[in-house]
């Protein structure tokens, strides 16, 4: 790839901020570049000092005024979902089984994955989304569908073929012997290759026997190094039915431990209501809680306690995520957007630097890729996102009277979308643009 020099206003966190004046967790450049070439970044700071160590004739885009981040991460979400979006339902369970299984059970058409694939992909440059933790269908054509357009896009992507077998449609069930083969297939075929991440994907305790998660036990035994995704206490009715059909657990999250599944490589979507035991043995294991706030406002399940998990004295970790399809936003600010809102309801507070190291940093780092993605660190891939805090009228027209960093974040957070998104680069190449369209 031919050297760029990428100029623009530059933000990455070191850590997290620990308040909104904490000016020492981050790195702002308001005149900065980033060096770009073989997909990573080899130079960051300045536009001046970047500027004088490329080559000479290096080929430049400037992006000035907008803002340039690390590309949005987002953590839990699932591809199979994009036509269940915006479904109507009183609630999880009634929501899976009305719309959500018969959707899924398309997937068994490698053409139709195929095609779902390609917009999943689509959605995420548009909204600056580089990197996503999907959950594919019970189908390996599924998983075969998004490995190969994640590999085809350059992307670093996390995803994983769904284990289910009872409490769903005949065809969304394997069984442990087939969900076993078929996520060994997969591991084989897709794990490294290019920037893909296999992640080993039982659905939630409701829809895995004893046996099966027995199989994924097994698998994470076989490979240590893989990600794990599952749900965890997203709504009582929820937790009541896992309860009866474990009833040698002492809880929702016990079952899970029962077989190995917690974990530093962890992710467990919702996780709202958590007993303190259950909060204890994430924080013992450095499992990861997922917090989905438009999913869980959109499907009435409660509002995820982020500063209760965060604060007490065994912290759990935490990410958070679009949750597509049972959230309503493919877009991560607007994703933050209403955490802040349900934070608000808990007479709580989150900040816009906290909330943009979240969806960056923070979202690297729950996913243990910290090393790879999330920074704009030389050395690192070159995922970015470009951000205009003037991008519609009505945000142009609060811009004018924006006077700080904090606002602009605030501003993007509050009223942005995908058309605040000026460029998507995955590993160096803009990927929004036409120019940038495989």
């Amino acid at each position: 790839m031919t050297p760029t020099l990428i100029r623009g206003r530059t933000l990455s966190f070191d850590r997290a901020p620990q308040s909104i004046d904490d000016s020492a967790a981050y790195s702002y450049e308001s005149d900065g570049a980033l060096l770009i070439e073989d997909g990573l970044i080899k130079a960051a700071g300045t536009y001046a000092t970047v500027k004088a160590a490329a080559p000479e004739g290096v080929k430049e885009i400037d992006h000035r005024p907008s803002l340039i981040v690390p590309g949005l991460i987002d953590t839990h979400l699932h591809f199979p979902q994009m036509q269940v979006l915006a479904s109507y339902a009183a609630n999880l369970l009634e929501w899976l089984n009305t719309y959500t299984f018969p959707e899924e059970c398309r997937f068994v058409e490698t053409a139709h994955a195929e095609r779902i694939a390609r917009h999943f992909f689509d959605e995420m440059a548009r909204h600056g989304t580089t990197t996503a933790t999907a959950y594919c269908s019970v189908h390996k054509a599924s998983a075969d569908a998004f490995f190969a357009e994640s590999l085809r896009r350059g992307t670093c992507m996390v995803a994983g073929k769904v284990m289910m077998d009872r409490n769903a449609p005949q065809g969304l069930l394997d069984t442990p012997e087939t969900s076993y083969d078929e996520t060994r297939a997969v591991i084989a075929a897709w794990h490294g290759k290019g920037r893909n991440h296999v992640a080993i994907t039982p659905r939630f305790a409701i829809t895995s026997t004893p046996e099966q998660m027995e199989v994924a036990q097994s698998l994470l035994c076989e490979f240590p190094h893989l990600h794990v995704q599952t749900h965890l206490s997203e709504n009582r009715d929820e937790i009541a039915l896992t309860c009866e059909l474990y009833p040698e657990a002492k809880d929702y999250t016990d079952v899970y431990a029962r077989y190995g599944l917690l974990g530093r490589k962890s992710l467990f979507g919702h996780c709202i209501h958590l007993s303190e035991r259950e909060a204890d043995a994430m924080s013992e294991s450095g499992s990861v809680a997922v917090f989905c706030p438009t999913s869980n406002l959109f499907l009435g399940s409660g509002l995820f306690p982020l500063r209760a998990l965060s604060r007490r004295e065994k912290p759990v970790r935490v990410s958070v995520a679009s949750d597509i399809g049972g959230g309503t936003s493919y877009s991560m600010l607007k994703t933050l957007d209403e955490a802040y809102k349900i934070l608000q309801l808990q007479g709580e507070r989150l900040n816009p630097f906290e909330t943009f190291y979240m969806m960056t940093r923070g979202n690297a780092e729950a996913l243990s890729l910290a090393d790879r993605i999330g920074t704009l660190e030389p050395g690192t891939d070159a995922d970015l996102t470009v951000l205009n805090m003037a991008a519609t009228p009505a945000m142009a027209l609060r811009a004018e009277v924006v006077n700080s960093l904090a606002d602009e974040l605030f501003l993007l957070q509050t009223m942005g979308d995908d058309r605040a998104v000026a460029e998507t680069y995955v590993a160096g190449r803009p990927a929004k643009s036409p120019l940038g369209a495989p």
